[in-house]
């Protein structure tokens, strides 16, 4: 493990000078939305140049249909910066002035000190890691970079924060979660606010509940006036959205005898988006999270607020069909975070796998999603503030398998397994153990009005973690919901179904 935290470090040092070298210039540039029919219009003279523009498809998108917009590589590092610089102040005035009292000393200390495993709250590591990570995303992203150039300032800024911004040795696995999953959850976050601004002039609820979403698009967009109003993708994606609001009842808790306080009953939100369904005519899959699903879960009880927080997107890929069926298949990168009251485990992933669509009839379609592949996070169990360490890191295979079964308008049934298998592999405790995670959910849903859906919802979730040197345990956790959707979305006609066939309509 030294040796592999001695060779990150080298290469986030030769990454940041590669990057001070480019990162003090201001380049305007097209869109890259609008790039490929751009340079078609250059190719048949200037005059043409404005007539071809004029005749782009902005499909849902008619508000960001001006052609051009302006790149700065300045503006978000220094909102990367001034937002670090922030919040290590409001850290050491109100957290921990102790860790949080960085300064030249300890600054030049970590430059050159090896990366550690943290051992900080679970929490803190895997969700709010994840969600910085994302603002560091959103300021490059909404200031007219793609999704390979925010990354790099994201993992850049992750590592200036580690060795500038806390007095403790640099963290590798904060890195990780921060550089990386922070970029993949980013990325779900921009296109989602940018959906939520498809309209032609969006009202004062739409622009709060973009702001919401990426609070760096939000500043952006109205902080440079019109110079970064036309980043968002414009290529008219099918989207099935769901918000939903359920009471859940526990069936079955085994907490493994950590004493926890599980509630019988309690309220659960949910917000699940599917963005670039594989079907839709004319939809390509040419930049990463052209293909993403979303979906994030919050409880009124217990101490795991934050239940559920997933985003997947395809890297590279490509879409495969024929009449009857279509689906997009390739590499995706996953950040996830599943904490179901008595145990919890995060993972930053790569896998290989596909998204499809059949029809089985003219009326009912079959959705699934196949995906395995591997990760690095961590598991165990949602122990007290007292021992709170009880987790470990280490490399993750995982996997998943769902489907989805759609019946015309009427009804959907649904069927989505994951699993865990935490490995002792660069572990933080090699060789002591390991852990498998597994849960199944099932749903049934019926539609009552033109949005809205009511269902049944049934969960099951179990931990078995044999240890040499701490207590193996088994956990599980069952649950039933009775869910209320509002469901949104141009596929929301067919509950999420895409249609493509000639004759039937869309």
């Amino acid at each position: 493990m030294p040796d592999l935290m001695a060779a990150s470090f080298r290469v986030l040092r030769a990454v940041a000078w590669i990057s001070a070298a480019t990162a003090c210039s201001t380049v305007p540039v097209a869109r890259s939305v609008a790039a490929k029919p751009a340079a078609l219009a250059l190719a048949a003279g200037p005059d043409t140049t404005m007539r071809n523009a004029d005749l782009l498809d902005y499909g849902r998108f008619p508000a960001l249909a001006p052609a051009d917009t302006d790149k700065s590589y300045f503006i978000p590092a220094v909102e990367i910066v001034t937002f670090q610089v922030l919040l290590n102040q409001f850290n050491r005035r109100f957290v921990d002035e102790e860790d949080y009292g960085s300064d030249w000393s300890t600054f030049k200390d970590n430059l050159h000190s090896g990366w550690i495993i943290d051992h900080d709250p679970f929490a803190t590591n895997q969700v709010f890691h994840p969600y910085a990570g994302s603002l560091y995303f959103g300021f490059a992203r909404s200031a007219g970079h793609g999704f390979w150039v925010s990354f790099a300032y994201t993992f850049l800024g992750s590592a200036l924060w580690e060795v500038g911004g806390e007095t403790g040795r640099p963290s590798l696995n904060d890195q990780i979660t921060t550089g990386v999953s922070g970029s993949f959850l980013g990325e779900a976050l921009f296109r989602i606010a940018g959906g939520i601004l498809s309209d032609e002039e969006p009202g004062f609820f739409h622009e709060l509940a973009a702001a919401l979403a990426s609070p760096p698009s939000f500043v952006n967009r109205h902080a440079f006036g019109d110079r970064f109003k036309n980043t968002f993708p414009t290529d008219d994606p099918a989207v099935f959205t769901r918000a939903s609001l359920a009471g859940r009842n526990s069936l079955r808790v085994n907490d493994g005898g950590i004493g926890r306080d599980v509630p019988q009953n309690e309220l659960v939100a949910r917000f699940v988006i599917d963005y670039g369904l594989p079907g839709q005519p004319g939809y390509h899959y040419d930049e990463p999270f052209d293909y993403f699903h979303f979906d994030f879960d919050v409880t009124s009880g217990g101490e795991s607020t934050v239940e559920n927080l997933n985003a997947r997107g395809l890297l590279f890929g490509d879409g495969y069909g024929s009449d009857d069926h279509r689906g997009v298949w390739g590499l995706f990168g996953n950040y996830s975070y599943f904490s179901p009251e008595v145990f919890r485990v995060s993972t930053t992933a790569l896998s290989f796998g596909t998204i499809g669509q059949w029809w089985i009839s003219d009326d009912v379609a079959l959705q699934g999603t196949a995906l395995g592949g591997v990760g690095y996070g961590a598991s165990g169990t949602a122990a007290s503030n007292q021992v709170d360490r009880d987790y470990h890191y280490g490399a993750i295979p995982q996997g998943t398998l769902g489907m989805r079964l759609i019946f015309g308008s009427l009804a959907t049934f649904e069927l989505q397994g994951r699993d865990f298998y935490v490995t002792g592999v660069a572990s933080d405790d090699h060789g002591h153990g390991h852990e498998n995670i597994a849960s199944l959910q099932s749903a049934l849903t019926f539609r009552v009005l033109e949005r809205q859906t009511i269902g049944v919802q049934v969960d099951f979730a179990r931990r078995d973690a044999p240890y040499s040197t701490v207590p193996s345990r088994r956990q599980t956790v069952g649950t039933a919901s009775l869910v209320y959707s509002y469901v949104f979305g141009n596929t929301q006609k067919r509950q999420g179904a895409v249609e493509w066939r000639e004759g039937h309509g869309r």
